[in-house]
């Protein structure tokens, strides 16, 4: 763990720039960075204007950004009202030093407070840093579910 002082806290319209950077951060790690068709603008739109679409919290070290975990709000019609984990990323170069750790856990605080009943999230099978740091918290990887998507831009 490095001596500086990391901060997790409520992502700011200003944050977005930096959010932005780690997701094509990510996107690029997942290998698939043409993938990318959001903007900074959008985001600000989508996570700060009448109705956001998400919440997102930073980890910051000396007020720079170098971790972001994205999140909304969802519902089961078996459980009740959930979070989804949409994205978790630390810069590179600041991975393997808890920090992903302090993001997680502050999503599960979060979800706590608010009494959701259950916080999801997907990973790449190939993932297995990912795949193994969610091990720790004894999640269930459930291979039985098939994701499915449909593209509408």
């Amino acid at each position: 763990m490095t001596h500086t002082t990391i901060k997790i806290r409520p992502a700011i319209v200003q944050d977005m720039t930096s959010v932005f950077d780690l997701i094509k951060e990510l996107a690029l790690y997942e290998k698939a960075p043409e993938q990318v068709k959001n903007t900074v603008a959008q985001l600000t739109q989508d996570g700060f204007g009448s109705t956001p679409a998400f919440q997102c919290i930073v980890a910051e070290e000396k007020e720079k950004i170098i971790g972001f975990a994205l999140y909304y709000f969802s519902y089961s019609t078996w459980r009740g009202q959930c979070i989804y984990l949409e994205d978790l990323c630390v810069t590179a170069s600041h991975r393997q030093k808890g920090i992903g750790t302090k993001l997680f856990n502050e999503v599960l605080k979060i979800a706590k407070e608010k009494n959701m009943k259950r916080l999801e999230w997907q990973v790449l099978e190939w993932n297995t840093p990912a795949i193994e740091f969610y091990k720790k918290y004894k999640a269930s990887l459930d291979a039985e579910w098939i994701n499915g998507k449909l593209m509408l831009d």
